[in-house]
Order: C-alpha cells, then sequence, then structure tokens
C-alpha cells in the first residue's frame, strides 16, 4: 500500500472519530439551551475563523487558491451548508435512530454522483456499500411506528447534498492542498448557516451557560472537517465516505461506555459487519484521476500557477 494511501485511511478514520464526538458536544449544547440552529451557525462560524487565523498567522501560502478552485470550494461549502440545515429540520420530526440511518446513507449517493463525474466504482466498492448499509440498518435498529415522509425526504436530501460536496472538494484537491480547500469550503458553510441563524433563529440562551460543548463541538468540527478533505485528497470520496461510517461505531461505542446503552445482538452483527466493511479499504485500488469530461470537469486549474507557490508545478 503506498504512503499516500495510508495517509489518507488514516485521515479518513481520524475524522469519522472526531464526527462520532460531535453528536454528544451538539446534544450538550441543545440541552443547555442553545437553539439547533444556534448550534450549526456558531460551531461552523467558529472552526472556519479557528482555521483562518492559524493559516494567516502561520501559513499565509494556504491562502491562494486559483479562481475555479475557489467557485468549487464555494459550490461546495453552500452545498454542505443547505445539507446541514435540513439535517437539524429533519432531526426535529424523527427519531434520532431512523435519522441516523437514513443519513448513513450517503455513501450510495457518493457513489451516484461520483459515477456521473466518470468514476465507475469497483465491484469491492459496491460490495462494501450493500455490507455497510445492511450492517446500519442493524446498528440503528429502528423500530418505530409511524413515519414521517417530509422528515424522512429532508434527511435523504441532506444526505445526498453531503454526499455531493464530497466529488466537487475532491476535483480541487487534485491541485490544492486539504487546508486551504477545508478553509474556504468552510467560510461558505459559514455564510449559508450563520444567514440562515439571522433569519429564522436569532437569539442565545440567556444567563450564565457553560460554552465548554459548543467549543468542544467547534474544535472537533474543525479536526473532522480537515482530516476529511486530507482523506478525499488521497483516497476519494467515495472511499472516505465509507470509511466514515465509522462515525457510528464511535457513537455506539460512546453511548455503551459513557450512556450505559446496551446493544442488542442484531446490532453486535451491524457492529461487526460495519468493521468488516471498513477494514476492506486495504483492498481497494487507487482511485484514478479522471481526464477530460464528466460534470465537474470544469473545475481545473490553470496550467501555469504562480512560482512561489509549494503545490505549484515546480513540486
Amino acid at each position: 500500500m503506498s504512503k499516500g494511501k495510508n495517509r489518507g485511511i488514516e485521515a479518513a478514520f481520524i475524522s469519522a472519530v472526531f464526527l462520532g464526538l460531535a453528536p454528544v458536544f451538539g446534544r450538550q449544547a441543545i440541552l443547555m439551551g442553545f437553539a439547533p440552529l444556534a448550534v450549526v451557525a456558531l460551531r461552523t462560524s467558529m472552526a472556519a475563523g479557528l482555521l483562518l487565523a492559524i493559516i494567516l498567522l502561520f501559513k499565509r501560502e494556504y491562502l491562494y487558491i486559483f479562481s475555479l478552485g475557489l467557485a468549487g470550494c464555494a459550490l461546495a461549502g453552500f452545498i454542505n451548508g443547505v445539507g446541514s440545515l435540513f439535517y437539524y429540520m429533519a432531526l426535529g420530526r424523527l427519531s434520532a435512530s431512523v435519522g441516523q440511518l437514513l443519513y448513513s446513507l450517503y455513501p450510495v449517493f457518493v457513489v451516484l454522483w461520483s459515477f456521473l463525474d466518470r468514476q465507475k466504482p469497483s465491484k469491492l466498492t459496491l460490495l462494501r456499500i450493500v455490507l455497510a448499509t445492511l450492517a446500519i440498518a442493524f446498528i440503528t435498529n429502528a423500530n418505530s411506528g409511524e413515519i414521517d415522509f417530509v422528515g424522512v425526504g429532508m434527511m435523504l436530501l441532506a444526505s445526498a447534498l453531503y454526499a455531493l460536496h464530497l466529488p466537487i472538494n475532491q476535483r480541487v484537491l487534485y491541485e490544492v492542498p486539504a487546508p486551504t480547500v477545508t478553509l474556504y469550503t468552510l467560510l461558505s458553510m459559514s455564510i449559508v448557516v450563520v444567514s440562515a441563524y439571522f433569519i429564522f433563529d436569532l437569539k442565545l440562551p440567556v444567563g450564565n451557560i457553560d460554552w465548554t460543548p459548543v467549543i468542544g463541538l467547534t474544535l472537533v468540527t474543525f479536526l473532522s472537517r480537515l482530516t476529511l478533505f486530507l482523506g478525499v485528497k488521497h483516497i476519494g470520496g467515495m472511499q472516505t465516505a465509507l470509511l466514515g461510517l465509522g462515525e457510528l461505531i464511535v457513537t455506539v461505542g460512546a453511548g455503551y461506555f459513557l450512556l450505559g446503552e446496551k446493544l442488542s445482538p442484531l446490532q453486535w452483527i451491524g457492529v461487526v459487519g460495519l468493521i468488516a466493511s471498513l477494514l476492506l479499504v486495504r483492498f481497494e485500488k487507487q482511485e484514478a484521476r479522471k481526464g477530460p469530461g464528466g460534470w465537474l470537469n470544469w473545475i481545473r486549474a490553470p496550467h501555469q500557477l504562480p512560482p512561489d507557490i509549494p503545490w505549484g508545478p515546480h513540486s
């Protein structure tokens, strides 16, 4: 296995760990009086501000990005920002288990979007998607009665939009470092979610409120996004999405050890199946970069980059 692929797998796993911790901090913040839209707006804008401050202080060269790459990041951030709004609105209508099941189907949407961009999934990838989907069904073990189809539609839309931003960012990552893509994507997301917060839910909890959960959510958002795009850069959006399902294992583990939640035998079968799907990534072949063509072909760097840019042609 190549060094780059190893690095991508490690980054994708780390991203899944941070994403698995995010619901814990988010739930704590909401229980302490923060509105859901306020939580989304604060964690996204604070994470973007933190990354911008670090780059301005230590790595200003990472501010450079070619114009179409910036447009791609803006598009990806807008799409993911809208998706995050639908995600939290859907959680207000669905049980957590049903919502998690639906949202965790995003690798299926990644395959669809990547196929439209001329990236044909391998037979092993399709097998892993089927295995992961069955495992998610066992883990969530949703036994609810009536289903809110409006909520289901919102969650599926959120899942599809999250999946859509991965191949878009993957195209930009062909030419741009992960920190740069993370920065401009987060800034674009911030514009979307902060605007929605000011328009629909402009309020903060009053009194002495503990901001620790919001700060924790900001840090895991910052770290998960950075490692997410590092994984996409080295192993592609499709494989990163599949590895990202490890988030469910983290959530299940945290619920078991920290909250005392017990797993049923069917859920343990699902955990084993999901782990198997994740481990099969070692046998995947590296995704080849496609030439001209595909619906994202417009996101291409100019032939000549400035000579002082570390990732330019001379690198």
